[in-house]
């Protein structure tokens, strides 16, 4: 694979600071049921990399030291962790709002069955890579046959409530582009997935966030192989839009990767770009409890020109309307 972190430094992406921490995201490793082809962690089966429980114990002191008030649960597939649900139980005892990153067929592997029950009954908001609502580009993207498990599990959560009105379940879908091209305006393509989803599939849910692709790791090497990084990076940068900087999710959010070392956002750790803590090389989530974050400086490369082109992309989806 095609390393891209030497192509992303000559572009000049605005210095950034922190603003206050609202969100502790967590990777609880890169092993997944799934290889996708936009897949910026590189996440696959064969992947062993997972967080230890003595890390999930450290996440939870600084949960309720930090009064933190979203914890954002990622991976790979976060739930292939054997103590991915007492992580969820524990933070959803300190008053946290979890949100869990799914990919939906997780939901119909084996001895996961009973997962989307348990997701419910803890009041975990879902929020869920559907690269598109046409079956073709789906199974391009992500392997033949996805679609169609991810329906079953779309079927699965709405029997639960998730995406209907008043249930308080909430159920997110996440697009990302099929190639080298910013994302369409969110608005109007949540509508024409709400309608397709809705009219062929009878699937309901909440929120459609349009993720940009980054230029790094799985996507970012195809790029290099096709010859696109470069045109891909000056779309970026001809899209960049000033008015996103106040946005961006590393200004309130803190990533922390599978063995408790802690990022600016997810992209950063996969580029294995640290958080700036004065007297800390590499600092680590324990070294961080009761410490304020607030005004640091953040970490900024080419690759941040994908969160703030057009309409800008966080975990969110877009920033602008």
């Amino acid at each position: 694979m095609h390393d891209t972190f030497p192509l992303l430094s000559s572009r000049g992406f605005p210095r950034l600071r922190r603003a206050a921490l609202t969100t502790l995201q967590v990777n609880l490793g890169y092993r997944c049921n799934q290889s996708c082809v936009h897949c910026h962690v590189n996440a696959g089966p064969n992947r062993t990399e997972e967080m230890s429980l003595a890390t999930m114990e450290t996440v939870l002191r600084f949960l309720r030291a930090s009064k933190v008030a979203t914890l954002d649960i990622t991976g790979g597939a976060p739930e292939l962790n054997p103590n991915f649900r007492y992580l969820v139980e524990q933070s959803q005892a300190l008053g946290v709002k979890v949100i869990d990153r799914c990919n939906l067929t997780i939901l119909e592997e084996p001895g996961q069955t009973d997962l989307a029950l348990f997701l419910a009954e803890h009041r975990v908001e879902v929020t869920a890579s559907l690269p598109c609502y046409l079956e073709d580009n789906v199974d391009r993207q992500r392997g033949k046959g996805v679609f169609e498990k991810s329906l079953q599990g779309l079927r699965r959560l709405n029997a639960l409530g998730y995406g209907q009105e008043s249930s308080g379940l909430t159920l997110n879908l996440v697009y990302n582009p099929q190639g080298p091209s910013l994302p369409p305006p969110q608005a109007p393509l949540a509508q024409d997935y709400r309608k397709h989803l809705g009219d062929h599939y009878g699937v309901k849910f909440n929120n459609l966030y349009t993720l940009t692709n980054m230029p790094i790791q799985r996507f970012g090497s195809l790029l290099v192989s096709k010859g696109q990084f470069d045109q891909y990076m000056n779309l970026l940068v001809d899209a960049f839009q000033p008015a996103n900087l106040d946005g961006v999710m590393c200004r309130s959010l803190i990533s922390v990767d599978w063995q408790g070392y802690v990022y600016d956002c997810d992209f950063n750790q996969m580029l294995g770009i640290p958080l700036h803590v004065e007297g800390r090389i590499r600092p680590k989530l324990a070294d961080l409890i009761e410490v304020t974050l607030d005004g640091n400086s953040i970490a900024v490369f080419d690759h941040c020109f994908g969160c703030t082109a057009g309409q800008g992309s966080s975990c969110g989806g877009a920033l602008a309307a």
